[in-house]
């Protein structure tokens, strides 16, 4: 039997930002730097269930030297975008999906799960409350970013699944994910490191995987490139994903291929969306593995005439070029990548209809 859904609380931040200041950060907003005046925390303790669910002003969180997140990385975390359309209201996208996904990090990492219905109520309480931090419509690109997280809060130094737990959802006014617009990125192939194994987390949205992925970000600095591409932990020969993105390969004869999701890989909410919107718009849709050696082979004879990325935060960006210990391959740029990032985007902010019932209107 399912829990009954929660009652939350509310407290109102006795002093938000002025009208003046949200607007200069409206006005250059970044990723990630600054934050709406409210957050989400919902309390769960064994036994008892989760529980304390409320809107309160944002802030710091008070959180014991010995509280076990900081010692087992028991945690996990979600990241979707707030899109304001031009009739005002204000809408999300598949945020059924990364319910789901948070519910299986859980599982993985043995956190407790949060229903569908309270996940989206906080979702619907915090945008609402701080709906003036919805950026325009008119602002290219320009989003309000939704972070659920959920940490091991229990004080206690012991190798076992916490026992108390704590769920909070902040919010970021963004601009675009890349500050001149949309270029081509370079990509180091890294032979160091890899970024999951079968049986790990790599399909858990979990922040030790992204911690395990800046060495060789590191690395990929060294070599003059923005982004590295991880191969699979096994052979070293399969293309799995990148630190932060999922990989799609764009084929002359109009076949767009991208790697299988089966364990060690993060199943992507924009990857799954591309797949549907692949089909309608003609193209041949192939989920399967791909080497690093067919990557270059069919690159350099122009078999290959697209790479891009995807992601929540990028949306899609192109690849312009990969290198690795010894050489590199100049990667062509081409249309089909900028005319589904249109589409998804044309969806995402009101401007084409949504015949999948993808958007969820939060005000």
């Amino acid at each position: 039997m399912s829990a009954a859904p929660l009652s939350f609380s509310t407290t109102l931040n006795p002093s938000p930002v002025t009208p003046e200041r949200r607007a200069e950060i409206h006005a250059a907003p970044g990723f990630g730097k600054f934050f709406t005046d409210h957050m989400v925390s919902i309390d769960w303790t064994d036994g008892q269930g989760w529980h304390d669910a409320g809107l309160v002003p944002y802030g710091p969180i008070q959180l014991d030297p010995a509280a076990a997140v900081l010692h087992y990385a028991q945690e996990i975390f979600e990241g979707l975008k707030a899109y304001r359309h031009a009739d005002g209201s204000i809408w999300t996208f598949r945020p059924e999906a990364n319910a789901a996904r948070l519910a299986q990090s859980a599982r993985r990492l043995a956190l407790p799960e949060l229903s569908e219905a309270d996940f989206l109520k906080s979702l619907e309480l915090l945008v609402s409350t701080d709906q003036e931090w919805v950026p325009s419509h008119e602002g290219g690109e320009s989003s309000l970013y939704l972070r659920p997280f959920m940490y091991a809060s229990e004080v206690f130094l012991g190798v076992r699944p916490a026992k108390q737990v704590r769920y909070l959802l902040i919010a970021s006014p963004v601009g675009g994910y890349f500050a001149g617009g949309v270029k081509p990125v370079s990509i180091w192939l890294s032979s160091t490191y890899t970024r999951a194994a079968a049986g790990g987390t790599g399909a858990a949205k979990c922040g030790g995987n992204y911690a395990a992925s800046l060495a060789a970000q590191l690395e990929a600095q060294a070599h003059g490139c923005e982004q590295v591409c991880f191969l699979d932990s096994a052979k070293h020969k399969w293309v799995e994903e990148l630190g932060g993105m999922n990989i799609y390969f764009v084929r002359k004869d109009g076949t767009l291929v991208t790697p299988p999701v089966s364990g060690t890989i993060l199943e992507g909410i924009t990857r799954a969306s591309i797949l549907a919107l692949a089909g309608e718009m003609g193209l041949k849709v192939e989920e399967r593995p791909i080497s690093i050696d067919e990557w270059r082979a069919d690159v350099a004879s122009g078999e290959i005439t697209e790479v891009f990325a995807c992601g929540t935060a990028a949306v899609i960006t192109p690849l312009g070029r990969l290198s690795w210990e010894g050489g590199e391959l100049e990667i062509p740029t081409g249309e089909v990548s900028m005319k589904i990032r249109q589409t998804l985007l044309d969806i995402q902010y009101g401007r084409a209809e949504d015949t999948h019932g993808w958007m969820h209107r939060l005000v």
